[in-house]
């Protein structure tokens, strides 16, 4: 008889609907950040994928786009997105907010039940209720869907994560490494570096401006003691780039400033960066200006 432990590996899906921390938990599991964050919903615009890798699994877990009724092509394709990435993973992790599920929960449960693979609900943020709480929304969840797992878990104080990884392990099959060991995600550095200044824009702007940015890098040049990096920041009018730049260019400074740092982190070097303002009229409808900024279309 072999005392061989299995090694296992598997692709799990992350979704939800906006802000209910589907990236938060990605950071968390992964140990880095691999996947920007705001208060602000529907930050996350691209499938992000993150790797755990532990000594007898490799866990693959893709970060996607909030589920939402969408207004603009943009955010079709992030919809799209959302539900395309659950076709080919071994399971799903649905997370929910600590509420009583209503029809946008129960749409999102709805369009899983033909999918033929294991759902766990995850009950985020439980740290902001009641323990007694908790209980009656399990049960209330298990009435309208056959959920194999409902694990309660608070992504920002990382509760009850570890029970999390070692029931996803129970479910997954026997596999290889997909990735080197030392690779926590797929996304290329100049990606990253979009992600680091979208997410700065989120932070210092209001209204519909975080929405309407979209973020290029143009140039990115590694030097003897810098990186050079050149970025294009777009918005859809004229008023919005005004307000992004600020009045003597102080806001662009700022977002520019705390980017750079951020930047410097993730690539452990010092880097120069330069942004750019440009305004590309109504491009979140555009399936062409979408596709060029890396969005697949509708």
């Amino acid at each position: 008889m072999s005392d061989r432990i299995p090694f296992k590996s598997g692709f799990i899906s992350i979704i939800g609907r906006p802000n209910v921390g589907k990236s938060t938990l990605l950071n968390a599991i992964i140990g880095e950040k691999v996947a920007i964050i705001s208060s602000k919903p529907q930050t996350t615009r691209n499938r992000i994928l993150g790797v755990k890798n532990l000594i007898d699994a490799q866990l693959i877990f893709l970060d996607t786009p909030g589920i939402h009724k969408p207004i603009h092509k943009l955010g079709k394709t992030m919809v799209k997105t959302a539900f395309e990435t659950c076709k080919d993973v071994d399971l799903i992790l649905l997370i929910v907010k600590p509420e009583e599920p209503d029809q946008e929960d129960s749409h999102i449960i709805e369009t899983l039940r033909p999918v033929n693979k294991p759902v766990f609900l995850l009950i985020n943020k439980i740290d902001t209720i009641v323990k007694q709480n908790i209980l009656p929304l399990i049960d209330r969840y298990r009435g309208i869907f056959n959920f194999p797992e409902i694990v309660p878990i608070s992504a920002l104080k990382l509760y009850n994560l570890d029970r999390l990884l070692e029931t996803i392990i129970d479910y997954i099959p026997e596999g290889p490494r997909f990735y080197p060991e030392d690779i926590v995600t797929d996304q290329l550095e100049r990606f990253m570096v979009e992600e680091i200044i979208r997410e700065k824009i989120m932070e210092h702007t209001k209204q519909e401006i975080p929405y309407s940015v979209a973020v290029t890098v143009e140039e990115f040049r590694e030097e003897e003691k810098i990186i050079f990096i050149r970025a294009l920041i777009y918005v859809e009018r004229d008023s919005q780039k005004g307000i992004l730049i600020g009045k003597g260019g102080r806001m662009l400074r700022e977002i520019g400033t705390m980017a750079r740092k951020d930047t410097e982190g993730l690539l452990g070097a010092r880097v120069f960066l330069e942004l750019w303002v440009r305004v590309k009229k109504d491009w979140r409808q555009d399936e062409r200006v979408l596709k060029e900024f890396g969005y697949k279309g509708s």
